[in-house]
């Protein structure tokens, strides 16, 4: 190297901090609405955090978006200098500031979470915050959700679950209008259903009759025999037939454990055509003796 160009780079002037502002105020970091971006705790406010996330200006975190639940100390729950993720909740404003929040990233995080375990069929636990005439409300890592009457175990006295710990299955799951609906009785089937098999014989209650069929309450589960599955003669009206509480016993025929449904027959506990018709006690009583009977005819 020569004295010319080494005299000429010592005279370069060095890169000032005004050169970095301006370099740093013509790049564009693309900051956007929805955007998932790491951070470092600043400084604190009254109303907040300022978030260092290596932009022009420090993003800020208000109070109320630190966290799903309430929160008493911001300096406790964030501590200064820890780096973590955020979400954009407001895009930058005229001095290039974006608003970030924990509480819905959090939010965002349970509800992917909640509708894996929908889509796998999996239970989750709730804690009961309260009744109302509908049924019980609930609450699981800070959403609200709700199980109606009719998908409790205990429908009779619903207000003596508020403060416990429930088990459940998820009924209805929308994220847009902010709607969890549960069911233990949902839960209790599909427990129940792994639990039978094809060709069993199942002993019930009668909990519903329909035109169609008649719906049979087995531990907690819920079957159905079919109205062509009640005789091997027609059946007339199930109504002369069956009675709300009823007692019966039936053969399996069908399981579904896709869709919760299981099918069951009393036909095939007939000595001849028609008889459960005509005397439907007496097939009742030995119904064990005639399943033991087709037992090998029985598909498994």
């Amino acid at each position: 190297m020569n004295q010319e160009s080494t005299r000429s780079q010592k005279g370069k002037p060095s890169f000032s901090a005004e050169d970095f502002a301006k370099a740093l105020a013509e790049h564009d970091y693309a900051f956007s609405l929805g955007q998932v971006v790491s951070g470092r705790i600043g400084a604190y406010t009254n109303d907040g955090v300022y978030v260092d996330i290596g932009a022009k200006s420090p993003g800020f975190l208000p109070k109320r978006e630190a966290a799903v639940a309430f929160v008493e100390d911001l300096e406790e729950l964030l501590p200064l200098d820890e780096e973590r993720e955020f979400l954009i909740i407001r895009e930058q404003d005229a001095e290039g500031q974006v608003t970030l929040s924990i509480r819905q990233l959090e939010l965002k995080q349970i509800w992917d979470k909640l509708a894996n375990k929908q889509k796998e069929n999996q239970s989750v636990d709730l804690y009961v915050t309260g009744v109302n005439k509908g049924g019980v409300t609930v609450d699981i890592n800070g959403l609200r959700g709700f199980i109606p009457r009719s998908h409790l175990l205990e429908k009779n006295n619903p207000a003596s679950l508020v403060g416990k710990n429930l088990t459940a299955n998820i009924l209805e799951l929308d994220r847009d209008r902010n709607k969890l609906v549960f069911s233990q009785r949902h839960l209790a089937q599909s427990s129940r259903i792994g639990e039978i098999k094809v060709g069993q014989l199942l002993e019930g209650t009668v909990v519903s009759i329909k035109p169609f069929g008649v719906f049979v309450d087995v531990d907690g589960m819920t079957a159905l025999l079919h109205i062509n599955q009640v005789s091997k003669n027609y059946v007339k009206s199930l109504d002369d037939l069956f009675s709300l509480r009823q007692p019966i016993k039936a053969v399996v025929i069908d399981i579904d454990e896709t869709k919760g449904r299981v099918s069951l027959s009393t036909k095939l506990l007939e000595n001849h055509p028609g008889e459960i018709i005509e005397n439907f006690n007496e097939v009742m009583d030995n119904a064990e003796a005639r399943h033991n009977k087709i037992s090998q005819t029985l598909p498994s």
